[in-house]
């Protein structure tokens, strides 16, 4: 088990936007920690009141949103539109080109949410885009399939061979894992029991295949697993 902390992770504070970083995005480069497998970048945005990401571009790239607080409003040149609230996943396949934007949907409240970065399986495909909600009685005690190749189990799909399970775990809540190979394990919230260490809200912690993995709740932990291939 190969531990990331959360407090060693790239920071910006832009006064509307406080963002960490996993892995080397923007100003922040480390060469250490440039992803895990496909997975290339987890953010965690903390956008004020009103404010957010006005319409700019991707492509070729595999974008996953998790809202843990407030509401999101994206709008894309797809023509969708949609209000995200906690729970809510959103993947966008920018493929050959896409713009959207992202704003704070309300005023007051901040908005806390998570935006992940995957790299695709296949290149120049069209930009398409799915969201679905992930209630808390889905996620508690217990992993619940959120994101997969092919969208069984009523998950979001995605071009690219990696599943992501959501689980939220009180003190001393478990569950059984699902099957992983090379997996990254995100603590959002609270704090969790990986293998007998205490991991906290930011923090991460990476393993191969094989390796054993025992997760339990410590403090009302709501966490993200990534089976990556």
């Amino acid at each position: 088990m190969l531990i990331r902390a959360g407090h060693e992770r790239g920071y910006a504070d832009h006064g509307w936007l406080r963002s960490r970083h996993t892995f080397s995005f923007a100003d922040y480069f480390d060469p250490a920690h440039m992803g895990f497998r496909a997975l290339r970048v987890i953010n965690e945005d903390r956008v004020q009141g009103g404010r957010g990401f006005g319409a700019h571009g991707h492509e070729e790239m595999e974008i996953i949103s998790y809202v843990l607080d407030g509401e999101m409003a994206h709008k894309d040149s797809m023509g969708n539109g949609a209000v995200m609230r906690p729970g809510d996943v959103q993947r966008m396949s920018a493929g050959t080109g896409v713009l959207h934007s992202e704003f704070n949907h309300s005023s007051e409240q901040e908005l806390h949410f998570l935006q992940i970065w995957i790299m695709p399986q296949r290149r120049g495909i069209a930009p398409n885009y799915e969201q679905k909600a992930f209630p808390p009685r889905q996620r508690q005690g217990q992993w619940r399939l959120a994101v997969s190749p092919d969208g069984r189990d009523d998950s979001v799909s995605i071009n690219q061979d990696v599943h992501l399970y959501l689980g939220r775990f009180a003190a001393g809540e478990q569950a059984e894992l699902p099957p992983v190979r090379h997996a990254w394990l995100h603590v959002a919230r609270g704090e969790a029991l990986i293998n007998g260490e205490v991991l906290a809200a930011g923090d991460a912690a990476a393993f191969r295949p094989g390796e054993p993995i025992a997760v339990a709740g410590r403090q009302d932990a709501e966490l993200l697993l990534f089976d990556l291939a």
